[in-house]
Protein backbone atom coordinates (compact mmCIF):
# COMPACT_ATOMS: atom_id res chain seq x y z
CA UNK A 1 0.00 0.00 0.00
CA UNK A 2 1.73 3.17 -1.19
CA UNK A 3 1.12 6.69 0.05
CA UNK A 4 2.21 10.31 -0.43
CA UNK A 5 4.30 11.35 2.58
CA UNK A 6 5.47 14.84 3.50
CA UNK A 7 8.68 14.80 5.57
CA UNK A 8 9.32 17.97 7.58
CA UNK A 9 12.66 18.59 9.36
CA UNK A 10 15.05 21.54 9.49
CA UNK A 11 18.10 19.23 9.34
CA UNK A 12 18.74 18.08 5.76
CA UNK A 13 20.53 14.88 6.82
CA UNK A 14 17.45 13.75 8.76
CA UNK A 15 15.21 14.52 5.79
CA UNK A 16 17.42 12.60 3.36
CA UNK A 17 17.62 9.59 5.66
CA UNK A 18 13.84 9.36 6.03
CA UNK A 19 13.34 10.04 2.34
CA UNK A 20 15.71 7.20 1.41
CA UNK A 21 13.98 4.73 3.74
CA UNK A 22 10.54 5.60 2.38
CA UNK A 23 11.62 5.59 -1.26
CA UNK A 24 12.94 2.04 -0.90
CA UNK A 25 9.39 1.00 0.05
CA UNK A 26 7.98 2.90 -2.98
CA UNK A 27 6.36 5.73 -1.06
CA UNK A 28 5.99 9.07 -2.84
CA UNK A 29 7.98 11.52 -0.70
CA UNK A 30 8.02 15.31 -0.64
CA UNK A 31 10.00 17.45 1.81
CA UNK A 32 9.85 20.73 3.70
CA UNK A 33 12.50 22.29 5.93
CA UNK A 34 10.48 24.59 8.19
CA UNK A 35 6.99 25.12 9.59
CA UNK A 36 5.64 27.70 7.10
CA UNK A 37 6.83 25.61 4.15
CA UNK A 38 5.20 22.54 5.66
CA UNK A 39 1.85 24.33 6.03
CA UNK A 40 2.01 25.55 2.44
CA UNK A 41 2.96 22.10 1.09
CA UNK A 42 0.19 20.39 3.07
CA UNK A 43 -2.43 22.83 1.79
CA UNK A 44 -1.28 22.52 -1.83
CA UNK A 45 -0.45 18.81 -2.16
CA UNK A 46 -2.68 17.18 0.52
CA UNK A 47 -0.28 14.34 1.42
CA UNK A 48 -1.55 11.11 2.95
CA UNK A 49 0.72 11.40 6.01
CA UNK A 50 2.97 14.10 7.46
CA UNK A 51 6.12 13.06 9.34
CA UNK A 52 6.84 16.21 11.35
CA UNK A 53 9.93 16.96 13.39
CA UNK A 54 9.22 18.63 16.73
CA UNK A 55 12.41 20.58 17.33
CA UNK A 56 12.52 23.21 14.57
CA UNK A 57 13.55 26.89 14.92
CA UNK A 58 10.85 29.53 14.65
CA UNK A 59 7.67 27.50 14.34
CA UNK A 60 8.12 24.15 16.11
CA UNK A 61 6.33 20.92 15.22
CA UNK A 62 3.68 21.39 17.90
CA UNK A 63 2.59 24.71 16.43
CA UNK A 64 2.62 23.33 12.89
CA UNK A 65 0.45 20.45 14.03
CA UNK A 66 -1.99 22.80 15.77
CA UNK A 67 -2.35 24.88 12.61
CA UNK A 68 -2.82 21.84 10.41
CA UNK A 69 -5.59 20.52 12.65
CA UNK A 70 -7.26 23.94 12.84
CA UNK A 71 -7.54 24.17 9.03
CA UNK A 72 -10.58 22.39 7.58
CA UNK A 73 -8.65 21.49 4.42
CA UNK A 74 -5.81 19.71 6.27
CA UNK A 75 -7.20 18.57 9.63
CA UNK A 76 -7.96 15.08 8.25
CA UNK A 77 -4.29 14.44 7.32
CA UNK A 78 -2.59 12.15 9.89
CA UNK A 79 0.39 13.80 11.58
CA UNK A 80 3.20 11.75 13.11
CA UNK A 81 5.53 13.77 15.32
CA UNK A 82 9.18 12.74 15.08
CA UNK A 83 11.26 13.70 18.08
CA UNK A 84 14.50 12.92 19.82
CA UNK A 85 12.67 13.55 23.06
CA UNK A 86 10.88 10.64 24.68
CA UNK A 87 9.44 12.65 27.54
CA UNK A 88 5.91 12.41 28.86
CA UNK A 89 5.24 16.12 28.52
CA UNK A 90 6.19 16.15 24.85
CA UNK A 91 3.75 13.32 24.08
CA UNK A 92 0.98 15.12 25.93
CA UNK A 93 1.72 18.42 24.18
CA UNK A 94 1.70 16.66 20.82
CA UNK A 95 -1.57 14.85 21.50
CA UNK A 96 -3.23 18.07 22.63
CA UNK A 97 -2.00 19.71 19.42
CA UNK A 98 -3.79 16.99 17.46
CA UNK A 99 -0.94 14.60 16.60
CA UNK A 100 -2.02 11.12 15.56
CA UNK A 101 1.15 9.29 16.54
CA UNK A 102 4.81 9.58 17.54
CA UNK A 103 8.15 8.21 16.41
CA UNK A 104 11.31 8.58 18.47
CA UNK A 105 14.76 9.17 17.00
CA UNK A 106 16.67 7.16 15.99
CA UNK A 107 13.71 5.88 14.00
CA UNK A 108 13.14 2.15 13.99
CA UNK A 109 12.35 1.04 10.42
CA UNK A 110 9.83 -1.64 11.42
CA UNK A 111 7.95 0.77 13.69
CA UNK A 112 8.04 3.47 11.00
CA UNK A 113 6.47 1.32 8.32
CA UNK A 114 3.93 -0.22 10.70
CA UNK A 115 2.76 3.29 11.69
CA UNK A 116 2.69 4.48 8.09
CA UNK A 117 0.65 1.48 6.93
CA UNK A 118 -1.81 1.86 9.81
CA UNK A 119 -2.37 5.57 9.21
CA UNK A 120 -2.53 5.11 5.44
CA UNK A 121 -5.48 2.74 5.86
CA UNK A 122 -7.31 5.38 7.91
CA UNK A 123 -6.48 8.16 5.44
CA UNK A 124 -7.71 6.12 2.46
CA UNK A 125 -11.08 5.58 4.16
CA UNK A 126 -11.42 9.27 5.02
CA UNK A 127 -10.40 10.36 1.51
CA UNK A 128 -12.98 8.09 -0.09
CA UNK A 129 -15.70 9.43 2.19
CA UNK A 130 -14.64 13.04 1.59
CA UNK A 131 -14.65 12.59 -2.18
CA UNK A 132 -18.12 11.10 -2.16
CA UNK A 133 -19.36 13.82 0.16
CA UNK A 134 -17.87 16.48 -2.15
CA UNK A 135 -19.73 14.90 -5.07
CA UNK A 136 -22.93 15.06 -3.05
CA UNK A 137 -22.35 18.74 -2.35
CA UNK A 138 -21.74 19.48 -6.04
CA UNK A 139 -25.04 17.93 -7.11
CA UNK A 140 -26.88 19.55 -4.22
CA UNK A 141 -27.91 16.52 -2.16
CA UNK A 142 -25.63 17.35 0.78
CA UNK A 143 -25.78 20.73 2.46
CA UNK A 144 -23.96 22.41 5.29
CA UNK A 145 -20.42 22.02 6.58
CA UNK A 146 -18.88 19.74 9.15
CA UNK A 147 -18.64 21.15 12.64
CA UNK A 148 -15.57 20.63 14.77
CA UNK A 149 -16.52 17.37 16.43
CA UNK A 150 -15.41 16.86 20.01
CA UNK A 151 -13.78 13.81 21.55
CA UNK A 152 -15.58 13.72 24.90
CA UNK A 153 -18.67 11.84 26.08
CA UNK A 154 -17.65 8.65 24.30
CA UNK A 155 -18.93 5.12 24.93
CA UNK A 156 -15.80 3.11 25.69
CA UNK A 157 -15.39 -0.63 26.20
CA UNK A 158 -12.33 -1.65 28.24
CA UNK A 159 -11.43 -5.28 27.48
CA UNK A 160 -9.00 -6.31 30.20
CA UNK A 161 -8.94 -9.15 32.72
CA UNK A 162 -6.30 -7.46 34.90
CA UNK A 163 -8.65 -5.95 37.46
CA UNK A 164 -6.46 -3.20 38.92
CA UNK A 165 -5.33 -1.92 35.53
CA UNK A 166 -8.85 -2.02 34.10
CA UNK A 167 -10.19 -0.14 37.12
CA UNK A 168 -7.52 2.58 36.79
CA UNK A 169 -8.38 3.00 33.10
CA UNK A 170 -12.08 3.20 33.87
CA UNK A 171 -11.64 5.70 36.71
CA UNK A 172 -9.54 7.99 34.52
CA UNK A 173 -11.89 7.87 31.55
CA UNK A 174 -15.08 8.19 33.61
CA UNK A 175 -14.29 11.88 34.12
CA UNK A 176 -15.43 12.69 30.56
CA UNK A 177 -16.62 9.40 29.00
CA UNK A 178 -18.91 6.43 29.66
CA UNK A 179 -16.57 3.43 30.07
CA UNK A 180 -17.50 -0.17 30.88
CA UNK A 181 -15.18 -3.03 31.74
CA UNK A 182 -15.45 -6.47 30.13
CA UNK A 183 -13.13 -9.26 31.25
CA UNK A 184 -14.35 -11.72 28.60
CA UNK A 185 -13.66 -11.34 24.87
CA UNK A 186 -17.12 -12.46 23.73
CA UNK A 187 -18.87 -10.02 26.06
CA UNK A 188 -16.50 -7.26 24.96
CA UNK A 189 -17.37 -7.94 21.32
CA UNK A 190 -21.09 -7.76 22.12
CA UNK A 191 -20.57 -4.51 24.03
CA UNK A 192 -18.71 -2.95 21.09
CA UNK A 193 -21.47 -4.03 18.71
CA UNK A 194 -23.90 -2.07 20.91
CA UNK A 195 -22.61 1.18 19.37
CA UNK A 196 -19.33 1.78 21.20
CA UNK A 197 -17.08 4.70 20.22
CA UNK A 198 -13.80 3.08 21.27
CA UNK A 199 -12.37 -0.27 22.36
CA UNK A 200 -9.40 -0.27 24.70
CA UNK A 201 -7.93 -3.78 24.74
CA UNK A 202 -5.10 -5.25 26.76
CA UNK A 203 -3.22 -7.33 24.18
CA UNK A 204 -1.33 -9.02 27.03
CA UNK A 205 -4.48 -10.22 28.79
CA UNK A 206 -4.13 -13.68 30.30
CA UNK A 207 -7.75 -14.82 29.99
CA UNK A 208 -8.24 -14.08 26.28
CA UNK A 209 -6.25 -13.21 23.15
CA UNK A 210 -6.40 -9.44 22.75
CA UNK A 211 -5.02 -9.56 19.21
CA UNK A 212 -7.70 -12.04 18.17
CA UNK A 213 -10.38 -9.77 19.65
CA UNK A 214 -8.98 -6.85 17.62
CA UNK A 215 -8.96 -9.00 14.48
CA UNK A 216 -12.59 -10.05 15.10
CA UNK A 217 -13.64 -6.40 15.32
CA UNK A 218 -11.92 -5.59 12.04
CA UNK A 219 -13.56 -8.53 10.22
CA UNK A 220 -17.07 -7.82 11.56
CA UNK A 221 -19.16 -5.48 9.40
CA UNK A 222 -20.85 -4.02 12.48
CA UNK A 223 -17.60 -3.13 14.29
CA UNK A 224 -14.88 -2.68 11.70
CA UNK A 225 -15.04 1.13 11.94
CA UNK A 226 -14.74 1.26 15.74
CA UNK A 227 -11.26 2.55 16.74
CA UNK A 228 -9.05 0.33 18.87
CA UNK A 229 -6.47 1.47 21.41
CA UNK A 230 -4.16 -1.37 22.45
CA UNK A 231 -2.44 -1.49 25.82
CA UNK A 232 0.93 -3.22 25.44
CA UNK A 233 4.01 -4.12 27.38
CA UNK A 234 7.11 -2.33 25.97
CA UNK A 235 9.06 -5.59 26.25
CA UNK A 236 6.66 -7.22 23.73
CA UNK A 237 7.54 -5.05 20.74
CA UNK A 238 6.69 -7.69 18.13
CA UNK A 239 3.19 -8.10 19.58
CA UNK A 240 2.62 -4.32 19.44
CA UNK A 241 3.68 -4.18 15.79
CA UNK A 242 1.41 -7.13 15.02
CA UNK A 243 -1.46 -5.16 16.56
CA UNK A 244 -0.87 -2.33 14.09
CA UNK A 245 -0.82 -4.81 11.20
CA UNK A 246 -4.16 -6.27 12.32
CA UNK A 247 -5.74 -2.82 12.28
CA UNK A 248 -5.34 -1.43 15.80
CA UNK A 249 -5.47 2.36 15.52
CA UNK A 250 -3.18 3.34 18.38
CA UNK A 251 -0.95 1.96 21.12
CA UNK A 252 -0.30 2.98 24.70
CA UNK A 253 2.48 1.44 26.74
CA UNK A 254 2.39 0.17 30.30
CA UNK A 255 2.51 1.66 32.87
CA UNK A 256 -0.35 3.75 31.55
CA UNK A 257 -0.04 7.50 31.94
CA UNK A 258 -3.53 8.83 32.80
CA UNK A 259 -3.21 12.08 30.86
CA UNK A 260 -1.79 10.34 27.80
CA UNK A 261 -4.62 7.79 27.96
CA UNK A 262 -7.21 10.57 28.08
CA UNK A 263 -5.58 12.44 25.19
CA UNK A 264 -5.33 9.35 22.96
CA UNK A 265 -8.94 8.39 23.71
CA UNK A 266 -10.16 11.88 22.78
CA UNK A 267 -8.22 11.80 19.51
CA UNK A 268 -9.57 8.39 18.48
CA UNK A 269 -13.17 9.25 19.38
CA UNK A 270 -12.90 12.55 17.50
CA UNK A 271 -11.63 10.68 14.42
CA UNK A 272 -14.50 8.20 14.64
CA UNK A 273 -17.08 10.95 14.92
CA UNK A 274 -15.64 12.66 11.88
CA UNK A 275 -15.80 9.51 9.75
CA UNK A 276 -19.30 8.77 11.13
CA UNK A 277 -20.33 12.29 10.14
CA UNK A 278 -19.09 11.70 6.59
CA UNK A 279 -20.78 8.28 6.35
CA UNK A 280 -24.08 9.66 7.63
CA UNK A 281 -23.90 12.48 5.10
CA UNK A 282 -23.38 9.92 2.35
CA UNK A 283 -26.30 7.80 3.56
CA UNK A 284 -28.50 10.87 3.63
CA UNK A 285 -27.36 11.94 0.16
CA UNK A 286 -28.14 8.53 -1.29
CA UNK A 287 -31.57 8.63 0.32
CA UNK A 288 -32.20 12.13 -1.01
CA UNK A 289 -31.12 11.10 -4.50
CA UNK A 290 -33.94 8.54 -4.71
CA UNK A 291 -36.60 10.30 -2.61
CA UNK A 292 -39.21 12.84 -3.59
CA UNK A 293 -38.63 15.78 -1.22
CA UNK A 294 -42.29 16.84 -1.01
CA UNK A 295 -43.97 13.52 -0.26
CA UNK A 296 -41.15 11.36 1.10
CA UNK A 297 -41.99 8.62 -1.40
CA UNK A 298 -39.38 7.22 -3.74
CA UNK A 299 -38.93 9.16 -6.95
CA UNK A 300 -39.05 8.16 -10.63
CA UNK A 301 -35.31 7.42 -10.72
CA UNK A 302 -35.58 4.81 -7.99
CA UNK A 303 -38.80 3.41 -9.41
CA UNK A 304 -37.21 2.93 -12.85
CA UNK A 305 -34.30 0.95 -11.45
CA UNK A 306 -36.50 -1.33 -9.35
CA UNK A 307 -39.05 -1.83 -12.12
CA UNK A 308 -36.38 -2.82 -14.64
CA UNK A 309 -35.05 -5.64 -12.46
CA UNK A 310 -38.55 -6.88 -11.58
CA UNK A 311 -39.73 -6.92 -15.19
CA UNK A 312 -36.55 -8.67 -16.28
CA UNK A 313 -37.19 -11.39 -13.71
CA UNK A 314 -40.84 -11.70 -14.76
CA UNK A 315 -39.95 -12.09 -18.43
CA UNK A 316 -37.55 -14.91 -17.54
CA UNK A 317 -40.28 -17.02 -15.96
CA UNK A 318 -40.69 -15.25 -12.64
CA UNK A 319 -43.91 -14.05 -11.05
CA UNK A 320 -45.79 -11.22 -12.80
CA UNK A 321 -45.28 -7.56 -11.91
CA UNK A 322 -48.17 -5.11 -11.85
CA UNK A 323 -48.11 -1.32 -12.05
CA UNK A 324 -50.70 1.18 -10.87
CA UNK A 325 -50.55 4.61 -12.47
CA UNK A 326 -52.50 7.01 -10.25
CA UNK A 327 -53.54 10.53 -11.23
CA UNK A 328 -55.29 12.99 -8.88
CA UNK A 329 -58.39 14.29 -10.66
CA UNK A 330 -58.70 18.04 -11.31
CA UNK A 331 -55.57 18.79 -9.32
CA UNK A 332 -55.00 22.05 -11.21
CA UNK A 333 -58.37 23.23 -9.93
CA UNK A 334 -57.15 22.75 -6.34
CA UNK A 335 -54.01 24.79 -7.02
CA UNK A 336 -55.95 27.54 -8.78
CA UNK A 337 -58.66 27.75 -6.11
CA UNK A 338 -56.60 27.45 -2.91
CA UNK A 339 -52.99 28.05 -3.90
CA UNK A 340 -49.94 25.85 -4.33
CA UNK A 341 -49.36 25.48 -0.59
CA UNK A 342 -52.71 23.75 -0.27
CA UNK A 343 -51.94 21.71 -3.37
CA UNK A 344 -48.68 20.55 -1.79
CA UNK A 345 -50.51 19.58 1.40
CA UNK A 346 -52.98 17.53 -0.63
CA UNK A 347 -50.07 15.76 -2.33
CA UNK A 348 -48.46 14.97 1.02
CA UNK A 349 -51.71 13.67 2.48
CA UNK A 350 -52.38 11.59 -0.60
CA UNK A 351 -48.86 10.11 -0.40
CA UNK A 352 -49.62 8.96 3.17
CA UNK A 353 -52.89 7.36 2.08
CA UNK A 354 -51.20 5.73 -0.90
CA UNK A 355 -48.40 4.24 1.22
CA UNK A 356 -50.83 2.91 3.84
CA UNK A 357 -53.23 1.32 1.36
CA UNK A 358 -50.73 -0.87 -0.49
CA UNK A 359 -48.85 -3.94 0.72
CA UNK A 360 -45.50 -3.88 2.46
CA UNK A 361 -43.78 -5.39 -0.61
CA UNK A 362 -45.27 -2.78 -2.97
CA UNK A 363 -43.30 0.27 -4.02
CA UNK A 364 -45.26 3.56 -4.04
CA UNK A 365 -43.49 6.39 -5.90
CA UNK A 366 -44.18 9.90 -7.05
CA UNK A 367 -43.64 10.07 -10.79
CA UNK A 368 -44.04 13.84 -10.94
CA UNK A 369 -46.71 16.50 -10.43
CA UNK A 370 -49.95 14.84 -9.34
CA UNK A 371 -48.99 11.49 -10.88
CA UNK A 372 -47.99 8.51 -8.76
CA UNK A 373 -46.91 4.95 -9.55
CA UNK A 374 -47.15 1.79 -7.45
CA UNK A 375 -44.96 -1.14 -8.49
CA UNK A 376 -46.40 -4.44 -7.25
CA UNK A 377 -44.06 -7.46 -7.35
CA UNK A 378 -45.47 -10.99 -7.64
CA UNK A 379 -48.95 -9.66 -8.43
CA UNK A 380 -51.38 -10.74 -11.17
CA UNK A 381 -53.64 -8.19 -12.85
CA UNK A 382 -56.77 -9.13 -10.88
CA UNK A 383 -55.08 -8.71 -7.50
CA UNK A 384 -53.62 -5.34 -8.53
CA UNK A 385 -57.05 -4.19 -9.70
CA UNK A 386 -58.53 -5.03 -6.28
CA UNK A 387 -55.85 -2.97 -4.51
CA UNK A 388 -56.45 -0.07 -6.90
CA UNK A 389 -60.20 -0.14 -6.26
CA UNK A 390 -59.64 -0.17 -2.50
CA UNK A 391 -57.36 2.86 -2.81
CA UNK A 392 -59.87 4.71 -5.00
CA UNK A 393 -62.68 4.12 -2.53
CA UNK A 394 -60.56 5.24 0.41
CA UNK A 395 -59.58 8.52 -1.26
CA UNK A 396 -63.03 9.39 -2.59
CA UNK A 397 -64.78 8.37 0.62
CA UNK A 398 -62.60 10.34 3.05
CA UNK A 399 -62.38 14.09 2.30
CA UNK A 400 -59.05 15.84 2.89
CA UNK A 401 -58.74 18.23 5.81
CA UNK A 402 -56.17 20.91 4.93
CA UNK A 403 -54.84 23.58 7.30
CA UNK A 404 -56.02 27.07 6.41
CA UNK A 405 -59.06 25.79 4.49
CA UNK A 406 -62.32 25.60 6.41
CA UNK A 407 -64.14 23.28 4.04
CA UNK A 408 -63.18 19.64 3.53
CA UNK A 409 -61.68 18.94 0.11
CA UNK A 410 -63.26 16.11 -1.83
CA UNK A 411 -60.51 14.48 -3.87
CA UNK A 412 -60.82 11.65 -6.37
CA UNK A 413 -58.28 9.69 -8.37
CA UNK A 414 -58.14 7.85 -11.68
CA UNK A 415 -56.08 4.67 -11.78
CA UNK A 416 -54.67 2.67 -14.65
CA UNK A 417 -53.63 -0.91 -13.94
CA UNK A 418 -51.31 -3.05 -16.07
CA UNK A 419 -49.37 -6.27 -15.61
CA UNK A 420 -46.44 -7.93 -17.34
CA UNK A 421 -47.43 -10.22 -20.20
CA UNK A 422 -44.46 -12.56 -20.32
CA UNK A 423 -41.43 -12.91 -22.57
CA UNK A 424 -40.53 -9.77 -24.50
CA UNK A 425 -42.29 -7.32 -22.19
CA UNK A 426 -40.45 -4.18 -21.07
CA UNK A 427 -40.82 -1.62 -18.27
CA UNK A 428 -41.65 1.03 -20.84
CA UNK A 429 -44.41 -1.09 -22.38
CA UNK A 430 -45.85 -1.87 -18.94
CA UNK A 431 -46.03 1.79 -17.95
CA UNK A 432 -47.44 2.75 -21.35
CA UNK A 433 -50.34 0.30 -20.89
CA UNK A 434 -51.00 1.72 -17.42
CA UNK A 435 -50.86 5.24 -18.83
CA UNK A 436 -53.35 4.39 -21.58
CA UNK A 437 -55.64 2.91 -18.92
CA UNK A 438 -55.50 6.21 -16.98
CA UNK A 439 -56.53 8.15 -20.08
CA UNK A 440 -59.43 5.77 -20.54
CA UNK A 441 -60.44 6.25 -16.89
CA UNK A 442 -60.47 10.02 -17.34
CA UNK A 443 -62.47 9.70 -20.55
CA UNK A 444 -65.08 7.73 -18.59
CA UNK A 445 -65.58 10.57 -16.13
CA UNK A 446 -62.66 10.09 -13.67
CA UNK A 447 -62.76 8.44 -10.23
CA UNK A 448 -62.48 5.13 -12.06
CA UNK A 449 -60.10 2.14 -12.13
CA UNK A 450 -59.29 0.71 -15.58
CA UNK A 451 -57.17 -2.44 -16.01
CA UNK A 452 -55.31 -3.24 -19.23
CA UNK A 453 -54.43 -6.90 -19.75
CA UNK A 454 -52.26 -6.21 -22.81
Amino acid sequence: MSARILVVDDIEANVRLLEAKLNVEYYDVSVAYDGPSALKAAAETHPDIILLDVMMPGMDGFEVCRRLKADASTRHIPVVLVTALDGRQDRLTGLKAGADDFLTKPIDDVALFARVRSLTRLKLVIDELRQREASGRRIGVIEGVAARLGGSGGRIVVADDQERQARRIMDELAVEHRPVIETDADRALLAVRARADLLIVNIAASGFDGLRLAAQLRSDEATRHVPILAVFDPSERARALKALEIGVNDLIAKPIDPEELAARARTLIRQKRYTDFLRNNLDNSLELAVTDPLTGLHNRRYMSGQLSSLVRRATCGGDPVAALLVDIDHFKRINDSFGHDVGDEVLREFAVRLATNVRAIDLPCRAGGEEFVVIMPDTPLEAAERVAERLRLHVSGSPFRVSGVEELLHVTISIGVACTTGEGDTPEALLKRADEAVYEAKAKGRNVVIARAA
